[in-house]
């Protein structure tokens, strides 16, 4: 099972390949939004931003997220290190129920093209 550090590491790395990536991906992820992504194994919260398309992290915090974020992912740690290891495929783990990514019509729109 992945630790807090790994999964944040996890997300710093996620956060670093989104700033470095194509046009087409830069333009999907170029929102600024607030963004959650629950941990479910550990029932850890991690709390930010994604904007100009990165990630930061602001917080953590055990159990689920306390506020609605306008974006909002959640999986097992496990889901989210080999998700940002191209171990696993997003649209794979989504459709198997793995990793749930929830937003608004237009965020899930622009972010389609991740996957």
């Amino acid at each position: 099972m992945a630790t807090i550090e790994q999964c944040r590491a996890a997300l710093d790395r996620l956060s670093d390949h989104l700033k470095q990536a194509g046009e087409d991906v830069r333009g999907a992820t170029a929102l600024d939004r607030s963004l959650s992504c629950h941990i479910t194994d550990l029932d850890v919260t991690f709390t930010g931003r994604l904007a100009d398309s990165r990630i930061t992290v602001d917080d953590t915090t055990e159990g689920p997220p306390a506020e609605r974020a306008q974006i909002r992912l959640a999986m097992a740690g496990d889901d989210l290190v080999a998700l940002v290891d191209g171990e696993l495929g997003f649209a794979r783990a989504w459709g198997s129920g793995r990793v749930r990514l929830e937003a608004g019509f237009r965020d899930l729109l622009r972010l389609r093209s991740l996957l």
